[in-house]
This record gives C-alpha cells, structure tokens and sequence, in this order.
C-alpha cells in the first residue's frame, strides 16, 4: 500500500517528502519514503534496529543528506543551499537518545544554549529569553531544578531538561530519536504520558523514532512501520493493528500466528474455524492462490477436550492474562489469550476456536488481501 499520494496532501502539511533516498558506502539505507506529517500531530516511525528510521529523521533537519527526491519543512525545500538549511533548522528542535546535556553547566543553562548558541535560532535577548527558559521549565514541572546540574538530576528530569532544551526556541516541529530508551521500564511509561500531553499541549509537532510498540501506541497519533529503508504502512496505531497491509506490519506490531486457509463458498475456512467471506476482501486473481489467515492471540479462545484439535505446549503468566502456546494437530503453533483465571497445564489436550466476533484478515504472499482503505492516506482526526 502507497502511505499517501503527497501531490494531492492539504495545505496544513509541515513535512512532505517524496521519493527520499539514502546511501551509505553502497548501502541503501532509505529506499524511495514518500510520506507527509500534518501540523500538530505526532507521528512515530517504528521498525526493527537497521531499518532506516534515524537515518530518515535525521535526513529531516539535514544531520544527514539526502541524495535523492525532495523534502520540504513548513515550505521550505531542503537543498545544498546554506540558508535553506538555516532557515529549516530554525523551524526544528532535537531531542536524542542520549541526554546531550553539558555537565559543567546547571540545568537552565543547558536549556538556554539552544536559544543563545544556535546560530539557527538567532539570539534572544533579555526578558523574551528569560520569559522563553521560564515557559519551558514550568512546562516539563522542572520550575525548582533550574540551578541544579546533570548529576544532580534523576534520568527523568534530565529527559525533561532535554526536551525543554528542543521546546525553548518554540519549534515548529521537535525530532525525537528513541528518547526513552535509557530509562527503566516504570519511569520509561510515566513519563512518555507527561511528554505527550506536553507536547499537546504546546500543539507541537513531532517525528518521533522507537523500536518499543508500547511507545508507539501510548504516543502516536500516527505511525508509520519501516522495514529495509521503506515504509510498509502508515495509520493510527489502532489501523496498522486491526488491518496490518504486510504480514512483516502484522508480525512487527504486535504477535501474529498464520494459519492456511481457503475459501469455501461465502466463508474463509482454516483450522481453527471458518468465518464470512467480507465484500471488503479483494477477490484472489487466482483460484489456486495460496491463502493465509491471520490470528492474534486475542482472536483465539480453547477448552479442554480429548478430542480437540491441538496441546498446550507453554504457559507464559502476564498478570492480567496468560499466554499459552498451542501447538496445533497439523504441526502449527499459535498463540492463545486467556484470563490469569484460566489455567491450562502443558500437555492439556484443547479444542481452540477463533472467538465470536473476531474476523482475522486473509493474506497471499505477505500481503493482505484488502481493498485499500481511506484511512492509509488520512491521519486520525480524533
């Protein structure tokens, strides 16, 4: 599926790109990412280590050059030219993986730099600069740390401090690189929701890059799934789940088991059980295609029986739910979501079943067997 047709994006566009390309040594890091970011959404590239994502934000505010197609910033094409480089890194702030804060220097300081260093941003002067490094503590609730210095900060509050650095010149657009990454689990959660509310707050907009699906989820307005320098969809976290268009998306974004199927009159029948055939579903060109379907674990009920289809293999407890592994009678194992209450032991012969109301979506050769909808070129507006 083509992420969006950029020819025909609104006026409201702060990014568009077309036909983006980057080499490194022969490596072709970025292969043709056409997309666009609309004003004051958040957008998450997401994919697996060595899949292009850095290397394309990076792209973005120039820390690496494109070599071919067109980038455009809030209008400005991004070229050779030095002003225009200027003049786009004037409309973007940065926050990195890692802190980048000067340990010599307190941590108002470190937030004053990007305003009064950055020849991008031009100097600011007196009360404007003051009233600027005020905003930007008091909006990342760091108000009473303004003298303090990096060590002297938890590795919450120097992410703040950096992300009030990115803030402080008031951005169009900030470029998040896996800033979460070095914090631990528990704080990694609370303060991914602080940030986003900031960052709505002030109606920024932000490219934010991950490899955590739980980032993307709790941050995206949008997200796109990279794999090998392309982009294999974009939509909200809720469509790229439910409606994956790759079995790489599928498989990427969340757990995935396929299963062969085949059509049987008006249903899609597979081992685990048979559902309508959905007039949304294009039809296979060919009667001798090779149908899968696609089950996630939550699609899938069971119950013990002798005469099932399948044994519980595994059983992996997740608090809430268990994870049980089955491996099916044909030799195939999927994955199976049951209450914390449900307890199967290994060994348990199940009869398992795709739940009522869940409709699993038909795939051929990795891909899904859907009509294009309207949400791959339209963001969320909720």
């Amino acid at each position: 599926m083509t992420p969006t047709d950029v020819n025909a994006a609104p006026p409201d566009d702060i990014i568009i790109c077309r036909d983006v390309h980057k080499w490194y040594d022969g490596f072709h890091a970025v292969r043709g990412v056409t997309t666009y970011v609309k004003r004051g959404e958040v957008v998450i590239i997401i994919g697996p280590s060595g899949s292009g994502k850095s290397t394309f934000i990076r792209t973005i505010n120039r820390l690496e050059r494109h070599e071919r197609g067109q980038i455009i910033v809030d209008g400005i094409p991004l070229t050779d030219d030095v002003r225009n480089i200027d003049a786009v890194r004037r409309h973007v702030g940065m926050v990195a993986q890692s802190f980048n804060l000067f340990p010599h220097m307190s941590a108002l300081s470190n937030i004053t730099l990007a305003p009064t260093k950055n020849v991008a941003f031009g100097l600011e002067k007196g009360r404007q600069r003051g009233r600027l490094m005020a905003e930007a503590l008091q909006l990342v609730n760091l108000e009473g740390y303004a003298a303090r210095y990096p060590h002297q900060l938890s590795g919450g509050q120097q992410q703040r401090v950096a992300l009030a650095r990115a803030l402080a010149p008031a951005p169009d657009l900030i470029l998040m690189d896996e800033p979460f990454s070095s914090l631990d689990a528990g704080l990694r959660g609370q303060l991914r929701a602080e940030v986003r509310a900031i960052l709505k707050e002030r109606g920024a907009t932000v490219i934010c890059v991950t490899h955590d699906q739980e980032e993307a989820m709790q941050l995206a307005d949008r997200m796109a799934v990279m794999n090998e320098g392309r982009i294999e969809q974009l939509g909200s976290p809720e469509q790229v789940f439910n409606y994956p268009d790759t079995r790489f998306a599928a498989e990427f974004f969340g757990t995935a088991d396929f299963l062969p199927a085949w059509r049987d009159g008006a249903y899609l029948t597979s081992e685990v059980g048979r559902i309508p055939w959905s007039e949304a579903w294009a039809t296979p060109s060919r009667t001798d295609d090779e149908l899968q379907v696609m089950v996630r674990p939550d699609c899938l009920d069971m119950e013990p029986e002798e005469e099932g289809n399948g044994v519980v293999v595994q059983r992996e407890f997740l608090g809430a739910f268990n994870l049980y592994s089955v491996g099916l009678d044909s030799g195939r194992r999927v994955q199976v979501m049951q209450s914390h209450l449900a307890r199967f032991d290994p060994g348990t012969r199940v009869r398992t079943f795709l739940r009522e109301g869940h409709q699993p979506l038909p795939f051929i050769d990795g891909q899904a067997l859907v009509d294009e909808p309207a949400y791959a070129t339209e963001p969320d507006s909720s």
